[in-house]
């Protein structure tokens, strides 16, 4: 006859068998891989794996965050005609451009939806999604950024990282082999945002404003920004421990001028649309609601409470 199994074995064996799915469940906003912009650095392998190149012809253009393994995030002001969506791709996993590397997957459009309530440079709801022609494998190198609920506030001096392909500068093209840039950017109360806008302001020119939905990040001297070509691309915070965006790239005057922060479209202004195009997403909450526990990772708590019951019953027999 086997002798009986001790509690303290049983323990293992239900530690080691009860929480194998919570190895492999993967969140958003989590990078495996720790290790445009004017001023920025060079970003690490998977260090930002969900952003993407959007490309029109094979050809950058934008850049967009994957929220899901099929949807991916970006500004609507990047597609002038969603009906030709067969000129689309998206990049994803890639760390350069111009040699995208073994954990890159390119994969075609099947659709665009760009929020119905937008009408143009710097006006609100620059915001679009795009969905991916088949659904992307998440890997170190590919993995969604978590969107927030309107629970989540952004305050003002919030350190957060804007990344992507685009210009050095207004006059330059980043140079091959198109490594993707990061930079770090306080977020700016949208007060302060509109005055620094009023400053040294053409007088043939209509005054820009911040509107609702749009939030400011960058510095007033100028010297780092987003640039051309990294539009549509996000803005990230860290918000208990998992990386949120915060907003999409939409509009700034010029690149990395005086008085002249970037500006965002903020993703929570958005949630409703978002949530009717992707009913499936699940939505990051403050780390005080249970949404944003049970939205995020939650299979290694129900893992480790299923493994409790279970001792717990087999103690009772033994």
């Amino acid at each position: 006859m086997k002798p009986a199994l001790t509690p303290v074995l049983l323990l293992l064996l239900l530690l080691r068998f009860g929480t194998q799915g919570a190895k492999v469940q993967r969140t958003c906003g989590r990078p495996r891989m720790l290790n445009r912009m004017v001023g920025g650095q060079d970003a690490l392998a998977g260090e930002w794996p969900w952003q993407v190149s959007i490309q029109r012809n094979g050809s950058h253009f934008c850049g967009g965050s994957l929220i899901t393994s099929r949807w991916v995030l970006t500004a609507a002001h990047c597609f002038s005609n969603t009906s030709e969506t067969s000129l689309y791709g998206v990049l994803l996993g890639a760390r350069q451009l111009l040699q995208p590397g073994p954990h890159a997957v390119y994969t075609r459009v099947k659709r665009v939806e760009s929020n119905p309530r937008y009408q143009g440079m710097a006006s609100s709801a620059d915001v679009a999604l795009v969905e991916l022609q088949t659904p992307v494998t998440f890997t170190n190198h590919i993995l969604p950024v978590c969107v927030p609920d309107p629970s989540v506030i952004f305050e003002s001096g919030m350190n957060c990282w804007v990344t992507g392909w685009g210009s050095p500068s207004e006059q330059d093209r980043l140079p091959n082999p198109r490594i993707l840039q990061k930079l770090a950017v306080p977020i700016i109360d949208t007060p302060k945002c509109n005055l620094l806008y009023s400053k040294d302001a053409e007088a043939d020119l209509q005054l820009k404003t911040i509107k609702d939905d749009m939030l400011c990040a960058g510095y007033a001297e100028g010297k780092k920004d987003a640039c051309k070509g990294d539009s549509g691309g996000p803005l990230v915070c860290l918000v208990d421990q998992s990386w949120v965006q915060a907003g999409v790239i939409s509009w700034g005057e010029g690149c990395a001028r005086r008085n002249r922060p970037g500006v965002y479209i903020q993703v929570t202004s958005h949630y409703d649309w978002i949530h009717r195009i992707i009913p499936e997403l699940q939505f990051q909450g403050r780390a005080s609601g249970q949404q944003q526990r049970m939205g995020g990772n939650s299979a290694p708590c129900l893992a480790a409470h299923g493994v409790m019951l279970a001792l717990v019953a087999l103690l009772t027999v033994l």
